[in-house]
C-alpha cells in the first residue's frame, strides 16, 4: 500500500480548515491534493480528532498483538492435543 505524504494529524488539520468554511478548491490548491483524495479523507477521518486517531492506532496495535498471541496459543494447544492422542 502506498504511504501517504501526509500524516493523520495533517489530514485532520486540512479537514478542519474545510469545516471552518474555506472553499474546497482553495484547500486542494493550497495543499496540493486531488478532489478524490480530499473526499476520501473526509469519509475516513471526518469528525475525528487527533486524539481519536491516536487511540485508534493504539487499539489496532493491541488487537494485532492479541491476534498473534491467540494464534500461537491455538497452535500450541493443537500440538499438545496431538501429542496426547498419540500417547493414548
Amino acid at each position: 500500500m502506498k504511504k501517504s505524504r501526509f500524516t493523520e494529524t495533517q489530514i485532520v488539520a486540512v479537514l478542519k480548515e474545510g469545516e471552518a468554511g474555506v472553499a474546497v478548491a482553495e484547500l486542494l490548491r493550497k495543499h496540493g491534493i486531488s478532489k478524490q483524495t480530499y473526499f476520501k479523507w473526509k469519509s475516513k477521518y471526518g469528525g475525528a480528532s487527533v486524539k481519536d486517531l491516536t487511540r485508534l492506532k493504539e487499539l489496532e496495535h493491541e488487537n494485532a498483538k492479541l491476534k498473534r498471541m491467540y494464534a500461537e496459543l491455538a497452535l500450541e494447544n493443537t500440538a499438545i492435543k496431538d501429542l496426547l492422542a498419540r500417547k493414548l
